[in-house]
């Protein structure tokens, strides 16, 4: 071996090889978690939370691959065939009173029930967390300003004002969405605004402005992250909140109509043959109600994971 060689040998070796007092991690000493993967594994460790987000996510997914899974067409009817019983031959689920197929139009409405469900408080919460953001952190006239505005939809219960929207607008799936949305935005908007004012008199936050922060970093990069998860929470709850709004305005004939799939109009449409096919009748509204649950149970699941006193 020549003297070159021998000298870069010795330099791969040095580069390899630790400076003097560098810091090293001890084999099998774990690193510290942070705060949002100790909530991930709060919520792994959290049995209902795990069988909740299973559930849904196995609704979703049929949802969205309804058109791919080779279900019959949940509007193709069939007189000689209406009301079959659950367990029928060729329809699991039975069929409807005009012979669709019960399955078929679950799987479908599921798609429609969890949009109306979902879209409505994302907007909101777009809406609404950044009019509390911006009221909490402001103060002053701005903050009596936002919040004397919210409270006049506040005022009214979130049923009958998304009724009077609805029908001030005409039956159908946008005005609907709209409803609801305006519905949730007041509720967000106040959560936000009471969260941020509590942030906002922290030390923390008082420090970044003796720093010479702006308003937009203080925000940025010490108040969304604390805000954001208590409003989530909450947004989570409303998920399950706007389904069973959503099904009550297509039920009174204000939301989806005929022969959309969907679960409250399902439900509208098989409340009078619940005497000669009670199951069938029933089967829409048991979506409903396990939807929803699973959407607080993931709430509740969410808050204590969230709490660092737990």
């Amino acid at each position: 071996m020549n003297a070159p060689e021998a000298q870069r040998i010795t330099l791969k070796f040095d580069a390899l090889t630790p400076a003097p007092g560098a810091m090293e991690v001890p084999v099998g000493v774990m690193l510290p978690r942070t705060y949002w993967q100790t909530v991930g594994v709060r919520l792994a460790r959290d049995p209902y939370t795990a069988a909740c987000a299973f559930i849904l996510l196995a609704i979703a997914g049929a949802a969205v691959l309804a058109p791919w899974l080779g279900l019959p067409d949940p509007a193709a009817t069939n007189a000689a065939q209406r009301l079959l019983p659950v367990g029928s031959s060729g329809h699991l689920l039975g069929t409807d009173e005009l012979g669709r197929d019960m399955l078929s139009r679950l799987i479908h409405g599921g798609r429609l029930s969890l949009t109306m469900g979902v879209l409505p408080v994302a907007v909101a919460l777009a809406i609404g967390g950044t009019l509390g953001l911006v009221a909490g952190f402001i103060g002053g006239r701005t903050n009596m300003l936002v919040m004397r505005l919210t409270d006049v939809l506040y005022a009214f219960p979130s049923i009958l004002l998304a009724v009077a929207i609805a029908g001030s607008l005409g039956a159908g799936v946008g005005n609907a969405l709209l409803a609801i949305t305006i519905v949730f935005i007041p509720p967000i908007t106040r959560v936000t605004e009471s969260v941020t004012t509590q942030v906002r008199a922290m030390d923390f936050v008082e420090a970044a402005r003796a720093s010479g922060a702006g308003a937009f970093r203080i925000i940025r990069t010490h108040i969304l992250g604390n805000v954001m998860g208590p409003v989530f929470v909450y947004a989570t709850v409303l998920v399950s909140v706007s389904i069973l709004i959503s099904a009550g305005l297509s039920f009174i004939g204000l939301g989806a109509s005929p022969p959309t799939a969907e679960w409250g109009l399902m439900l509208n449409t098989l409340r009078e043959s619940i005497f000669l096919a009670p199951l069938n009748a029933v089967l829409p509204g048991f979506m409903i109600f396990i939807t929803s649950m699973c959407f607080n149970l993931i709430s509740d699941g969410l808050r204590s994971a969230m709490d660092v006193r737990l």
